[in-house]
This record gives C-alpha cells, sequence and structure tokens, in this order.
C-alpha cells in the first residue's frame, strides 16, 4: 500500500469534505467572505475573557430590562469552534484555545443579520473571532453575549467523529495539530513542556550558569558511545555526523574561560526507538569549573525538586505504578553494591562475570574485556534499583567512563554517578576528566576496544585533546534528559507522548 493509499480519506469523510467546500463556496459568493482572515488586535485568551466576568455586572445588567449603558466588561476573543447548536433566534457554540473553552451565545437581536446567519452555519473546526460583553446563560455559564461575530478560517477537514479527540496513540503522535486541539490534555503537556524549559532556564541562571550554543553537526562524532546519524557538507565536500552530545565542545569552552554553562538542544543517536527512547532528543548539558561530581548531583536533585514545587506545586508525583517523592533526598549506592546484589558475585572476579556473561550469551565472554562484560551485565542491574526513589548510582568501572576522572583512592573507578526515577535514567554526572595524557589513553583504549562497524565512525578528537593541553580546569559535568523529566513530572509512560513531532515510520511503510 502506497503512502497515497493510506492517507486517502475515507468516502463518508470525502463527502464531508465536499460539503465544506460547496459551503466555503457559498460564502465567498453570497456573503463576498474572505474566511480565510486578517490581523485582529485586542484579542486575549479563553481563559482571560472568563476571568473577566463580574457577577455584580452580570445582576445589575439583569435586573434592567433596558440599561443604558451595558455594565458588563468586554472581551475579544478568538477559537476554534468545538460544539455548535443552532437554535432559532440563537446560536451557541463552544471555542477552545490553548488556554481551555469558553462559550459564545449569539442572538439574532444583537448582531448584524449577516453575521448571525454565518455563525448559525459554522462547522467544527472552523476558527471565528467573537466581541462582546462578558455574562452569563440562563444556565449560569460564563459566556460572551456576541455582538461581533466573524469566521477567520474555515475548516475544510472534518475533526474526529463527536469531537471525543483521538484515540489511537499512533493518530495522536502523526496528526498533532489535530490532537492537540482535540484532546486538552495533550494541550496541557506541551505547554507543561514549555514551562519546564523556560523555568530550568531561569533555575540555571540564577546559579550563575551562562547559556551558549554549541555546533549540531560534528567532524569527529564523540563525547559519548552511540551510532550517529551521518550527513555530508557540500562546499566542504565533507562527511560530517549530527551531535551525539555537546560534551566536548562544552568543555572546550572551560578552557577558553568561561567557568559555568549549559546548554539545552538535541542530540542525535542512530538506535533504538522505545517508549523510553527516541533517535532525536532534547538534553541539558552543564559544565562548572571547580566543580565536580558532588556539585553536579547537588544541582541535579536541587532542579528536579525545584520543577516539583514550582510547576506542579507537589513534591509528591504519581508516575504508572511508582509514587516518588522528589522533597527526600535522593538515594545513593555504588554500582559494585549494585551490581553484587543482581548477580551475587563481585564485579572484580573476572572468572565469575565471564561464566555468567557466556551464559547470558554476551558475544565471546573469553575474550571480550572484562570491563565490557560488566558493563553489559549491569543494566540486568539496574532493575534492582527502588523505581520509587530518585537513586543516584555512583563510582562506574572507569574503563567504560573515557570521559570521567578516575577516584584517587582507587583508578579503578571513576567519579562518575547515573540517575534513576521509575526504571529510566535521568543523567549521568561527573567529576571531569582534565589531564590530557589520560584522557589520550583513554581514548587510545576505547578505540581498540570497539568493533570493526563502529570503527567506521569514529577516530580521536586531536582538538579536543589540542584543548586539553592548552589547559582545562577540574570541573563537574552533567547531562539531563528533557524528554524524560517532562515524561516523570507529567506521569507520561512514551517519550513520544512529550515530543511534539516524533518520528515515524511513513504510513504504509514496511
Amino acid at each position: 500500500m502506497t503512502d497515497s493509499q493510506q492517507q486517502a480519506p475515507t468516502q463518508g469523510e470525502a463527502e464531508l469534505i465536499a460539503n465544506r467546500r460547496a459551503k466555503l463556496k457559498r460564502w465567498r459568493e453570497e456573503l463576498g467572505l474572505q474566511p480565510y482572515g486578517h490581523r485582529v488586535d485586542g484579542l486575549v485568551s479563553l481563559a482571560d475573557a472568563r476571568a473577566l466576568f463580574d457577577q455584580q455586572a452580570s445582576d445589575a445588567m439583569e435586573a434592567e430590562e433596558t440599561p443604558a449603558e451595558d455594565p458588563r466588561p468586554r472581551a475579544h476573543v478568538a477559537g476554534r469552534v468545538m460544539q455548535h447548536r443552532a437554535m432559532g433566534k440563537l446560536t451557541f457554540m463552544s471555542l477552545r484555545d490553548s488556554s481551555g473553552d469558553l462559550q459564545v451565545s449569539l442572538s439574532k437581536a444583537d448582531l448584524p443579520v449577516e453575521q448571525f446567519k454565518l455563525a448559525s452555519k459554522v462547522d467544527y473546526g472552523d476558527i471565528v473571532v467573537a466581541h462582546g460583553p462578558v455574562g452569563k446563560t440562563k444556565r449560569g455559564e460564563v459566556c460572551i453575549w456576541a455582538d461581533s461575530f466573524e469566521v477567520h478560517c474555515k475548516s475544510l477537514a472534518p475533526p474526529p467523529e463527536k469531537f471525543h479527540g483521538l484515540a489511537d496513540p499512533e493518530a495522536r503522535a502523526r496528526r498533532r495539530y489535530v490532537d492537540m486541539y482535540t484532546n486538552a490534555d495533550t494541550m496541557e503537556t506541551f505547554l507543561f513542556r514549555s514551562k519546564l524549559v523556560a523555568s530550568t532556564r531561569t533555575f540555571m541562571q540564577d546559579r550563575g550558569f551562562l547559556e551558549v550554543e554549541t555546533p549540531m553537526m560534528h567532524a569527529v562524532a564523540g563525547g559519548a558511545a552511540a551510532r550517529p546519524f551521518m550527513t555530508h557538507h557540500n562546499t566542504l565536500d565533507l562527511d560530517l555526523y549530527m551531535r551525539i552530545a555537546p560534551e566536548l565542545y562544552l568543555k572546550r569552552l572551560l578552557v577558553g574561560g568561561m567557568n559555568k554553562v549549559f546548554e539545552v538542544n538535541r542530540n542525535f543517536r542512530n538506535e533504538g526507538i522505545s517508549r523510553r527512547h527516541n533517535p532525536e532528543f532534547t538534553m541539558m548539558e552543564v559544565y562548572e569549573a571547580f566543580g565536580d561530581r558532588a556539585s553536579m548531583l547537588e544541582l541535579t536533585e536541587s532542579l528536579f525538586r525545584h520543577l516539583a514545587e514550582t510547576i506542579i506545586g507537589n513534591t509528591i508525583i504519581e508516575w504508572g505504578e511508582y509514587t516518588i517523592d522528589y522533597s527526600k533526598p535522593f538515594t545513593q549506592v555504588t554500582y559494585a553494591d549494585l551490581f553484587e546484589r543482581a548477580h551475587a558475585m563481585d564485579m572484580r572476579d573476572e572468572a565469575a562475570v565471564r561464566t555468567l556473561a557466556a551464559k547470558r550469551g554476551l558475544g565471546d565472554a573469553s575474550t571480550r574485556d572484562h570491563w565490557l562484560l560488566v558493563e553489559a551485565l549491569f543494566e540486568h542491574a539496574e532493575e534492582h534499583i527502588d523505581p520509587n526513589t530518585p537513586t543516584f548510582v555512583v563510582d562506574f568501572p572507569s574503563a567504560t567512563s573515557p570521559l570521567a576522572r578516575p577516584r584517587e583512592d582507587d583508578p579503578t573507578l571513576a567519579w562518575r554517578s547515573e540517575l534513576f526515577i521509575a526504571g529510566m535514567e535521568l543523567c549521568n554526572a561527573y567529576t571531569e576528566l582534565n589531564d590530557p595524557d589520560v584522557q589520550r589513553n583513554y581514548f587510545t583504549s576505547q578505540m581498540d576496544g570497539i568493533d570493526e562497524e563502529a570503527a567506521a565512525f569514529r577516530s580521536m578528537d586531536e582538538d579536543f585533546l589540542d584543548a586539553l593541553m592548552v589547559g582545562m580546569p577540574p570541573a563537574g559535568g552533567l547531562g539531563i534528559g528533557i524528554d524524560r523529566m517532562v515524561m516523570l513530572l507529567t506521569g507520561r509512560t512514551s517519550i513520544r507522548d512529550v515530543i511534539l513531532f516524533p518520528l515515524l515510520r511513513p504510513e504504509g511503510g514496511e
């Protein structure tokens, strides 16, 4: 089945579209209407219009049959028609914008004849503008009693049946523009996301961090162990990679003299898609000269608590079957303890690790690097973290943490931590490695350990190593997944529910 066949309207939908087009033609020819609008000044949101309601003024209006002057406040609003009833000399419609819904009541006695006729004929989905006093209906519902009415966009596509909104998750993600106006919870999620990002930026700026922007296209794929997307720069005739992480460029800024920086932007990893993974995702990365892992953990914990308190208004938040309390201090557990809890063995016991890895079918366990086997087995250890308790896993093996500083008391471990909440990894924090010779050795070991396919797009970032030779101050670094943070604080359990336009396979594709 081709894309065009998949997307073609059904016979019923085609008839509705034809009827709407016929109505559009009549409006133009009979009413001289241009139903695709123009600039309108003085508009307020539907929520702000509702807030203008004055009970005393409304009562005074009802008490006088012919008042000399209408005491009710007036509002000029725009919205999409969600419900519509034409009842002879009265027409009622419910409008919706990003702030919510509001009824507009229209009386034949209050409107020019052509405007009232137009109001009685609008369709669900049309975008209209109304102006009039804010009052209430006989049933006590706050509304605008319109004395001016215009259509500013004729909707030609039929809305979801009965305006219950799109129900199918695939359709909701694919037609987000319909999902947003028909499902109020979707709009609320993305309004929340915008507030969360804005509040995060303010939080960081209040702590003295400077927001920066670094390149999205890299000559060398680095900053994280992941498969990149490739592109080509025609003018320079240069193969480039969409960035996996901004880390190495942000560290260059520390070298240059910016002491506290952060960036909120996209990363791209050419890997799997699931309820918790999307190849294009939003991260915030943070670097603080003369900070360390401990300062980054404090920053992370304070940020989560701040967002829960200021945006949600509650530090206890439900997420699926879990209840997470962000007011309590986050827990810490070492990587080694968690590994032993999961597998009943010491991660340094190479023979035991190789035996278990062989049973699990993790490649050639007899020759593969011991620490890479530990890393592969650790995925099962993550299941032993209490999902209800925000938990920092600390002291990762240095061999699998090439950008983190080794512990002085045990160089086989690194000053690295990851935060887990509700079974998801939320952040990665380091005391950063700033010794250029040790960094080169780690990069060399990492290059020697990767497979042939990975080696095709991995190479040594000599410019970054040159920057470390110039000298980078000791620092703490942090990366937080914004999409997963939004998931946790909104109760969403699928990452594509918090991404406006997630990448999907084309309709009808294999």
